[in-house]
């Protein structure tokens, strides 16, 4: 008798024992650990699983901000180089310039319906986290320079969305701008453009600041330098069926008096001068076509 309680008894211990073991679901425990050679595959699995759930997520808090579908092709976005920071903010695109501190290049697609938003400007400006701390522009490098904060995607345009106007005052998206070409010839391209979009339908536009070679450049800033550009540049394309044209544009960035009339030159003009390939999505043949036009009146007619 007291050989079968031994047996009984012994029974249910390596069952209990049993019942407390780790089951193999394919998964990492908190507690388990894993070899350093099985690591890695862990790792990726884990990162790729998280990543698409992170991209789902993004697109579709993007596609509750926008109001209409980005293009693509996005034929706003200039051709990128080696070593350009690329930074994709809601309705915008830009590249940013860490030896400069400011951008390359801002990009967006304007359409009819966006002229129409109702968001009130904003009256702050941000330090972009998206930009190394390093090299991360704050908005009092700009104090006491004698420059405004120029916007290259401008407010106006971003009033569709409230987080495209926050966006769009991210230092990344600024530049050192006079005054009298900010609220000047510059603001009033802008403005222009906006009369453009609902007419076509859609624009895409690109714009930046132009730094001339061998010259000394002036610097501003408190915990980053920033240089001055000497000129800016904006080009603007329709792809209105039927209707299609492009044409860009040149500012001094000084207290001249400047007009977008008198500015206008032709899209391969800027190339020539910026080194950037713009409108890169463009089929060949019509961007030999369009892009060597210098008449604002393509617009205007």
């Amino acid at each position: 008798m007291n050989n079968l309680l031994f047996l009984w008894f012994l029974s249910l211990l390596l069952v209990g024992c049993n019942g407390h073991s780790a089951k193999n679901n394919g998964t990492v425990s908190a507690t388990e650990t894993v070899p350093v050679s099985d690591y890695s595959r862990v790792q990726e699995s884990s990162l790729k699983s998280d990543s698409s759930r992170v991209q789902e997520s993004s697109s579709e808090s993007e596609s509750s901000r926008l109001s209409e579908p980005i293009s693509v092709p996005e034929y706003e976005l200039p051709a990128t180089k080696d070593g350009e920071l690329i930074i994709r903010h809601t309705g915008f695109t830009l590249s940013y310039n860490k030896s400069r501190n400011t951008p390359n290049w801002s990009a967006w697609c304007l359409t009819a319906s966006h002229t129409d938003g109702t968001v009130p400007r904003s009256s702050k400006f941000w330090a972009d986290p998206k930009v190394p701390t390093s090299c991360r522009v704050e908005y009092y490098d700009y104090k006491e320079s004698g420059y405004d904060r120029g916007h290259m995607c401008p407010a106006g345009d971003m009033k569709w969305s409230e987080q495209a106007m926050h966006d769009c005052f991210y230092m990344s998206n600024m530049c050192p701008q006079t005054g009298a070409l900010n609220s000047g010839a510059w603001n009033g391209l802008e403005k222009r453009c906006r009369d453009w979009a609902k007419k076509e339908g859609r624009l895409y536009i690109v714009c930046g600041p132009i730094y001339k070679k061998g010259k000394r450049r002036e610097r501003i800033g408190i915990d980053h330098v920033v240089h001055v550009p000497d000129a800016f540049f904006k080009a603007v394309l329709s792809l209105r069926k039927g209707h299609e044209k492009a044409v860009a544009f040149y500012f001094l960035n000084d207290e001249s008096q400047q007009s977008y009339n008198t500015a206008a030159m032709s899209v391969d003009e800027i190339e020539a001068i910026t080194g950037f390939d713009l409108f890169v999505a463009l089929d060949d043949s019509l961007e030999s076509r369009l892009e060597t036009n210098s008449d604002v009146r393509v617009f205007t007619k």
